[in-house]
């Protein structure tokens, strides 16, 4: 709608985890070369965690990209274990046919696709989104799995990503196994006003566009009202953009992301609290 106005190839803040957008500041690269650093040197568990809307989707799909053929990746993004155990799931997400298997049958059709793999010179590595949705006894499946290896090496490894309650859960004393269990843990932290601005530049110039967007001021609300959350600068930012283009004006100013703001304030949809995250 506003592309051609402010001469962008595409929309520069869609709220689709596009990799290509990534924006690879201070917390996010930290964050790629942890669960880079985890793969390479054959983690059991891997642990990364954010706020709703931090960018640990965009994150893993960053990963996953990076990936060649000798990673061979099962991805579980819907944690309702009311549909299905944890152990079915995990044998779906590597297309193993579960029909008619449970209880040692699966587990044991689990470690015979591993084996595979890794007679051909392959890893496995799963991924669990949203992990602060399983229960304590899923996640004692998932440890089980974790114990299968051969020679040494890791047969599975295993990346779970979720809520900061994903943390609280692992702290409990019933779990302390499972946390023993967890190599690498990461948490992606908010983004400061200058990273913030840092961002929009960003995802601005893959977009194509040849100049910023956003004076100061506007830049200053959007960190402030978006508390630092990638998502939140994503929805105030594009809202920026159209009520620019509405007012014919080629530089989005602070008044008009606080007339966005307002609007979405009235929708309850921004947070209202303030955070020191907005500083820089």
């Amino acid at each position: 709608m506003y592309e051609s106005f402010y001469k962008l190839r595409a929309k520069p803040f869609s709220l689709l985890p596009d990799p290509a957008y990534l924006y690879l500041g201070k917390e996010h690269d930290l964050g790629f070369s942890i669960l880079r650093y985890g793969l390479t040197n054959e983690a059991g568990f891997t642990v990364l965690t954010g706020e709703v809307g931090a960018g640990k989707t965009t994150l893993i799909r960053y990963l996953l990209n990076s990936l060649g053929d000798e990673v061979v990746v099962g991805l579980i993004s819907n944690t309702n274990m009311q549909l299905a155990s944890i152990m079915e799931w995990v044998a779906d997400s590597f297309s193993i046919d579960v029909e008619n298997m449970s209880g040692i049958g699966l587990y044991n059709a689990l470690v015979d696709c591993f084996l595979q793999h890794y007679s051909q010179g392959k890893r496995v590595l799963l991924i669990v989104d949203e992990a602060q949705n399983l229960d304590e006894k899923s996640l004692e499946s998932l440890r089980l799995i974790s114990n299968i290896n051969s020679d040494q090496h890791q047969l599975v490894q295993i990346i779970l990503v979720g809520q900061p309650e994903l943390r609280d859960m692992l702290q409990r004393p019933s779990l302390r196994q499972f946390a023993q269990r967890v190599s690498i843990d990461y948490h992606l932290a908010r983004l400061s006003v200058v990273q913030t601005s840092n961002y929009v530049k960003h995802r601005l110039k893959v977009a194509g566009a040849v100049r910023m967007l956003f004076d100061p001021g506007a830049v200053g609300q959007i960190a402030y009202h978006s508390q630092g959350i990638p998502r939140l600068i994503n929805n105030i930012a594009d809202l920026g953009l159209v009520y620019g283009f509405a007012k014919k004006q080629p530089i989005v100013d602070e008044a008009i992301i606080k007339e966005v703001v307002q609007d979405r304030n009235r929708q309850g949809i921004l947070p209202t609290h303030k955070l020191a995250a907005a500083t820089c």
